[in-house]
């Protein structure tokens, strides 16, 4: 059986509604379009959001796509509303056939409402009360803060992150923080390994070595 080129790209971007309505749940509705039949678009939704069917019309945009062939592929992030009112973020795909001609729209539609809901849970958890007591507090040791603090004032002399250092610059530092005392404190070969990206025996190999007593 000889399928047409249209019915082919509509088949194909099927498979793609399918997949992206799946990985973007719950927060994204994914519609496809046959821009051919507007008064009967929607031939596929992935997680409904909208409460649109299969069998509905197009939108505005898919009228304009259909008698404007200059209209663009793609139109991204413009904002839209859902029926009940929602919020959303829309992009819209147009896909055309080998002669040129718009066959289909690949939609999404982003429930920003859900998003603004999470931004304002998190932005509320993130609060301080004013300060009822002129000390601040730190769950850090003061003295590994400023271990933290001269291992990155190293790297920075070397125009580079503690990461970043080579091997000999590493041992250099850690030379360094020996000598001022600074890796004698609780937890500073957990510390400097985390900062340099190495296994902590790697910073104990740094360590400069003590002298033999005679």
């Amino acid at each position: 059986m000889t399928i047409t080129e249209n019915a082919l790209l509509l088949r194909e971007a099927r498979k793609i509604v399918e997949a992206l309505g799946r990985t973007l749940a719950p927060m994204v509705e994914v519609v496809l379009h046959d821009l051919t039949r507007p008064a009967s678009s929607i031939v596929a939704i992935s997680n409904n959001l909208s409460g649109r069917e299969v069998g509905d019309p197009t939108t505005v945009i898919g009228l304009a796509r259909i008698t404007d062939p200059a209209f663009p592929d793609i139109l991204q992030n413009y904002p839209n509303q859902f029926p009940d009112g929602r919020p959303a973020k829309s992009t819209s795909i147009g896909l055309r056939n080998s002669d040129g001609d718009y066959v289909a729209a690949l939609c999404l539609n982003v429930d920003v409402s859900m998003l603004t809901s999470i931004a304002a849970s998190l932005s509320q958890l993130a609060q301080t009360q004013p300060a009822q007591t002129p000390m601040r507090e730190s769950l850090a040791s003061p003295r590994l803060d400023e271990l933290r603090a001269t291992l990155e004032r190293f790297a920075a002399q070397l125009n580079k992150t503690p990461h970043a250092l080579s091997p000999a610059q590493r041992r250099d530092a850690v030379h360094q923080l020996a000598q001022a005392g600074l890796m004698d404190l609780k937890n500073a070969q957990a510390v400097v390994a985390s900062m340099l990206g190495v296994a902590r025996p790697t910073v104990y190999s740094y360590l400069p070595q003590k002298d033999p007593s005679p």
